[in-house]
C-alpha cells in the first residue's frame, strides 16, 4: 500500500484520469519558432480536460512575496548581492495592480512553493502532485528512483511510497538533511559514480531486482498511457487480478524528469494565471533554478498551452545547454504521447527546444560546489527578508531576479523550488564557509 499521509487526497473527478552577468545561449527561443510550437500544442479548453484528475494537493494555493530591492551603497550595477538590501512584502497588491502599473520600484515577486511541506515541498511537492495519485490508481507496490546523497527528490518520494532509493557515491559519516531524511523513509543504496553515469540501466536493472521473478516493472508512461486506455477504477481492478502476490514496480527518473510529473507544473501555472494572481495578460519573466529542467520545461508548455505572455527564464546548474535542450526536446516529445486527447485535436507536433531560455549562473562551477561568500549572502537574505535560500540552487534563481528586477518595467517573478534542508548537507561538506555562523 501506498503511504500518501504527507499529502492530502482528493476524490477522482468523473470517476476517471485522463491521459549582463547571466549569459545567454543561442538557444533562446526565437519568435517564429515559439509561434509554431503555440500553434501544436494543446489549447487551454483541453488543458483543462487532462487536468481534471485526482491530486495529491489538495489545492494548488501558494503565496507570494514581494522583494523590494534597495542598493547599499553608491555602486553602480547592483552585480554583488552583497551591495543589495532586500525587504519582503509578504502581502502584495497583484491582481489588477499588476497589469495596470508598468513602472514600479525595483523588485521581484517570490512564489513560495517552499512553504508546501516541511520536508516535500517546492517543485518536488509539485512533480508528485499528479504523480501519487497515479502510482497508487496503479496499484504499484514498489519505486525505484535516484539522486544525488542529499538529493530532495528521493527524499520526497521515500515520505510518500514504499521507495527503493539509489544515491550516488559513498554514504555520508554523519547522517544528515536530505540524507537523513531518505533513509528513514526509504530502502537507500549507495552506487558508484561509475555505475550511477548509466542512470536508466542502473534504474532498471535494480527494479528487476525488486520485482522478482513474478514481478512486473513499469515506467509513468506505461501507467499514464494504461489508466488513459482502462479508465481508473476499471484498471485497478484488472492490475489487481493481474498482480495478485506479485510486486509491481515503478521507475521514476531523477530529478521526476516525466512527462506524468509536468502535470503539476502545469497546474500550477494555470492557479498562478488567475486573473486575482498575475492574470493571462501580463507579460512576466519567470525564473526558475534548473537541476534536471523539468519544472522549467513544464512552464514553458504550460504558458504555451495557457495562451500566456510568459517568458520562461531557467539557470542552468547540472548540465550543458545541450543537454538542457536535449531533456526538452524528450519531454516535449513525451508530453504529446502521454496526453494526446483525441485523434483529431491538435497536439505538440514537433519535438523541438524553444519554450526556455535556458541561461548560465553568473559564477558557474561544477554541480553542487558552492563559492566562498555565499553562505554570507543567504544568511543576509534570510535575516532581510525571513525567506530561506541554498547556495546551490535558489541562490541562482535569486541573483537573476535581483538583476532583472532592477531593470525597468521588468514583471519578474522567481518561483523558490524548496530544496532547504539541503543546507545541512553543505554544512558537512564546506565547514570553513560555514564558520562564520559561529559566535566568536
Amino acid at each position: 500500500m501506498l503511504n500518501c499521509t504527507k499529502f492530502q487526497l482528493q476524490q477522482p473527478r468523473n470517476g476517471m484520469i485522463l491521459s549582463s552577468t547571466f549569459r545567454f545561449h543561442c538557444g533562446s527561443s526565437p519568435k517564429g519558432l515559439k509561434e509554431t510550437l503555440k500553434s501544436n500544442l494543446p489549447k487551454e479548453e483541453h488543458v483543462s480536460r487532462f487536468l481534471k484528475r485526482r491530486w495529491a494537493l489538495r489545492t494548488p494555493d501558494t503565496k507570494i512575496n514581494q522583494i523590494m530591492i534597495s542598493k547599499d551603497d553608491l555602486q553602480q550595477g547592483g552585480e554583488n548581492l552583497g551591495n543589495l538590501s532586500f525587504l519582503n512584502n509578504p502581502q502584495p497588491s497583484i491582481g489588477d495592480y499588476v497589469t495596470k502599473n508598468n513602472r514600479q520600484e525595483p523588485s521581484f515577486y517570490v512564489v513560495r512553493d517552499d512553504l508546501l511541506h516541511p520536508l516535500v515541498n517546492g517543485n518536488k511537492a509539485r512533480k508528485l502532485d499528479a504523480l501519487l495519485p497515479i502510482l497508487e490508481d496503479s496499484s504499484v507496490t514498489d519505486v525505484v528512483t535516484c539522486g544525488g546523497c542529499q538529493s530532495a527528490h528521493a527524499a520526497a518520494v521515500g515520505t510518500g511510497l514504499k521507495s527503493h532509493l539509489l544515491l550516488r557515491g559513498e554514504q555520508p559519516a554523519t547522517l544528515t538533511g536530505y540524507n537523513l531524511i531518505s533513509t528513514l523513509y526509504g530502502n537507500v543504496s549507495y552506487v558508484p559514480r561509475s555505475l550511477y553515469a548509466r542512470r536508466e540501466e542502473m534504474l532498471l536493472k535494480h527494479a528487476r531486482l525488486v520485482a522478482r521473478d513474478s514481478g512486473f516493472v513499469f515506467s509513468l508512461a506505461d501507467l499514464e498511457a494504461s489508466l488513459s486506455s482502462h479508465g481508473c477504477s476499471e484498471h485497478s481492478s484488472h492490475v489487481d487480478s493481474l498482480t495478485k502476490r506479485s510486486k509491481k514496480v515503478a521507475i521514476i527518473n531523477e530529478g521526476a524528469a516525466d512527462a506524468v510529473a509536468l502535470l503539476g507544473v502545469l497546474r500550477l501555472v494555470e492557479y498562478l494565471s488567475q486573473d486575482h494572481l498575475f492574470g493571462k495578460d501580463q507579460q512576466l519573466k519567470i525564473i526558475i533554478d534548473a537541476g534536471t529542467g523539468t519544472t522549467a520545461i513544464g512552464f514553458g508548455i504550460g504558458a504555451v498551452c495557457l495562451g500566456l505572455p510568459w517568458e520562461v527564464t531557467a539557470v542552468m546548474l547540472a548540465d550543458t545547454i545541450d543537454g538542457y535542450q536535449k531533456k526538452e526536446e524528450t519531454l516535449i516529445s513525451e508530453f504529446r504521447r502521454c496526453f494526446t486527447l483525441q485523434r483529431s485535436e491538435q497536439t505538440l507536433t514537433g519535438s523541438e527546444p524553444g519554450l526556455v531560455h535556458w541561461v548560465e549562473r553568473r559564477s558557474p562551477r561544477k554541480f553542487g560546489n558552492i563559492l566562498k561568500g555565499e553562505v554570507e549572502i543567504c544568511q543576509k537574505i534570510a535575516q532581510e527578508t525571513g525567506i530561506l535560500i541554498d547556495p546551490v540552487y535558489t541562490l541562482a534563481a535569486w541573483e537573476l531576479a535581483s538583476q532583472l528586477g532592477q531593470e525597468e518595467c521588468a514583471k519578474v517573478v522567481m518561483l523558490h523550488t524548496g530544496g532547504t534542508l539541503g543546507m545541512f548537507g553543505l554544512a558537512q561538506r564546506y565547514k570553513s564557509y560555514f564558520e562564520m555562523l559561529k559566535d566568536e
